[in-house]
């Protein structure tokens, strides 16, 4: 029989010979793979000797490599470039997967194993290192909160939850993706596209073409907010186009409201099986809040004066409508247009005159990479003879600061109608020193493809989001753990928005600035003065910022902290519940609707932050209270960066990732950092 090509670790690094691999050797390796960790963990379970870390830890974390291999793989290839294979495969393993899941922790044996090691550590039998100990706790913690001592009958309805879940989960991608593609704007008369730019306007005209059409099509991104709401002048259009964008998921075949209020119900349901009052507290319990009440308690605390800075920025904002269009009233739509405006009058300033200077192949290099360097003393080079998942990725190979290789980053930086929305990282090799495994991760962005023979100029905002998602890279490259589970950023929901959010901050460092932001034609760098300005305008339409995304993270807890009589049981009652449940919150503000609406809120319906979105604000109090730690220190010294990486970044979740944090800062994070950056203080 032919080798699976998804099981070959001859290319460097481990790296998946993507090129070789069909559809169906994906679904035969994660096939082939549940039924090799069943297997594996069969003979940890039934092992008569006495349990060892060796014989139970270390053999459990050296179980299934072919199946994480090939999970590993197949989602970054789903995310960033789909097909109808793809999309079916993932229907038909997500529910498997799920149930692979629960014969492992529902395993009484396996369960068993690991509290007679925990007894014999604490009678002084074995010996655990601090990496051994605390898996061993949190493997503990995950079978008694997964159920493991529910009665046979419980455990049952369990499994046919998790299963169901895990469908509507990967059928949700599908149909969001194809919702995001049906929901783009076709333009056909050049004059309701002023003030677009010539970028805008080629993307558009290409997008057009790939669907057969003349003119522009205006293509939808995952957000509410569009970005070419900034720019164009034609209020209908701006209209149209807002409309598209918040109409999506509400009606037709990609109708996303049937899926969400299963998905809800279910995950109550769950909970309620589980011993927790909703999903939202089963969430809080894994990650570093704890509990809901803490969740709550800093959302409450951060709404209100998020909303009256909104206000305040919405009374201008109708002041410069209205002197354009006598007697009209400000609308969503209108919000983007009149604050680039006034931002631009106010500060001199704005995207498309820095945009000549933001070229990505300098920012890339001269900024996101030479940030790295001068933190951590790591370099990057071109690997021209690997090649990604698809032929636009390029990799690049980490040299450690005394030269020696350590890992791959792969990036893949320009949309496509086959790819998620948004940016974002994922890992496709883990670091691991039981596995003698090096790290490849990954980079995906959205950016706008330039004309052939023309640079990609980035907008100010696609610039920091570099600089966050190369941020998550640095948690998974920087990684120094035992063991794979462990790695990178295998962390709390909670926590691992935060190393990310830290890497933002040198986006903005007046000395990085000089060295990346330089004319792409005469590369003069970009005016003092401008830098300046941006940094004035840093903070500029923060109760806007603050309040679409506190709503969204409202929302998710919304749908997760209602009671289960009280959900949605009809896809017509989905729109109702949200504006009732922003408004008990007092943040139901038509004029700054949430950063995602119920119907297109990937984040939490495809499962990775359901109850979780709450996240980037907690991982934000952390990442001031850093930025403040970096500022009083020197700010970007390599003292720092060697600092911050053997303390936090290289530590995973191999230990509690509050006491790296406090190794780190030597205190818990102070909150009033956070609450000064948003103007809410």
């Amino acid at each position: 029989m032919t080798p699976n090509p998804v099981a070959s670790t001859a290319l460097p690094y481990a790296l998946h010979d993507f090129a070789r691999i069909s559809a169906d050797d994906w679904r035969a390796a994660m096939r082939d793979g549940m039924a090799a960790q069943l297997a594996e963990l069969d003979a940890v379970a039934t092992d008569t000797s006495a349990p060892t870390v060796e014989n139970v830890l270390d053999a459990w974390e050296r179980s299934g490599q072919l199946l994480n291999r090939a999970v590993a793989g197949f989602w970054t290839l789903k995310e960033a470039d789909t097909t109808d294979d793809l999309d079916a495969i993932e229907e038909e393993m997500s529910p498997k997967l799920a149930a692979h899941h629960d014969a492992i922790l529902l395993d009484r044996r396996l369960y068993d194993r690991l509290v007679t090691l925990d007894a014999r550590a604490a009678a002084g039998e074995v010996t655990l290192d601090e990496q051994a100990a605390w898996l061993l706790s949190e493997k503990l913690r995950d079978y008694r909160r997964l159920g493991v001592n529910l009665p046979e009958d419980e455990q049952a309805t369990l499994r046919e939850l998790n299963e169901r879940i895990a469908t509507l989960e990967a059928r949700w991608s599908s149909v969001v993706v194809a919702g995001r593609n049906e929901a783009a704007l076709h333009i056909e008369d050049a004059s309701l596209l002023t003030g677009l730019t010539p970028e805008d306007l080629q993307a558009a005209e290409e997008a057009a073409s790939r669907r057969g059409l003349a003119g522009w099509l205006l293509e939808v991104v995952n957000t509410t907010g569009q970005p070419l709401l900034d720019r164009l002048e034609n209020r209908d259009v701006r209209r149209r186009l807002y409309e598209a964008s918040v109409g999506r998921g509400l009606s037709g075949e990609n109708d996303t409201r049937p899926l969400i209020v299963e998905l809800a119900r279910l995950r109550s349901q769950r909970a309620h099986v589980l011993g927790f009052a909703h999903h939202a507290e089963f969430v809080a319990g894994d990650g570093c809040a704890k509990t809901t009440e803490a969740v709550n308690e800093i959302l409450h605390r951060v709404a209100g004066p998020a909303v009256r800075n909104a206000e305040r920025e919405a009374a201008e904002l109708q002041e410069a409508l209205s002197a354009e269009h006598p007697g009209e009233t400000l609308q969503p739509w209108d919000w983007q247009f009149y604050a680039e405006r006034l931002r631009a009058a106010r500060f001199s300033l704005d995207d498309e005159v820095l945009r000549p200077y933001l070229e990505f192949e300098r920012v890339l290099a001269d900024g996101v990479f030479a940030a790295a360097t001068g933190l951590y003393g790591i370099t990057f080079v071109r690997r021209t003879d690997l090649t990604g998942y698809t032929d636009e990725c390029r990799v690049f190979e980490v040299h450690d600061t005394d030269g020696r290789p350590m890992a791959l980053v792969v990036i893949d930086p320009y949309a496509r109608p086959t790819k998620q929305g948004g940016a974002w990282m994922t890992s496709l090799v883990d670091q691991s020193e039981l596995l003698d495994l090096l790290p490849v991760v990954t980079n995906n962005c959205n950016l706008v493809r330039p004309a052939p023979g023309r640079p990609t100029l980035m907008p100010w905002d696609s610039v920091i989001t570099l600089f966050h998602e190369f941020g998550h890279d640095l948690h998974g490259l920087l990684s120094q753990v035992r063991y794979p589970s462990r790695s990178g950023t295998a962390t709390p929901r909670d926590f691992v928005e935060y190393p990310s959010q830290v890497n933002e901050m040198w986006a903005w460092d007046p000395a990085l600035i000089r060295s990346y932001a330089r004319h792409y034609e005469t590369g003069e760098p970009v005016p003092q003065e401008w830098v300046d300005t941006l940094q004035a305008a840093r903070h500029a339409g923060q109760g806007y910022d603050a309040t679409e995304i506190f709503g969204a993270m409202i929302l998710d807890q919304v749908w997760h902290q209602t009671p289960l009589d009280e959900l949605p049981s009809s896809p017509d009652e989905v729109e109702e519940f949200e504006r009732r449940g922003l408004a008990a919150w007092g943040i139901n503000v038509p004029l700054v609707p949430p950063r995602y609406r119920t119907t297109c809120f990937s984040h939490i319906w495809s499962g990775s932050y359901a109850a979780g979105y709450y996240s980037y604000l907690w991982s934000e109090v952390m990442d001031a209270d850093t930025v403040a730690w970096f500022t009083e220190n020197g700010g970007m010294t390599r003292a720092n960066g060697d600092h911050f990486r053997a303390t936090l970044l290289s530590k995973g979740s191999s230990v509690d990732v509050m006491e790296s944090y406090r190794r780190f800062r030597g205190a818990d994070p102070d909150v009033r950092h956070v609450l000064e950056r948003r103007g809410l203080a």
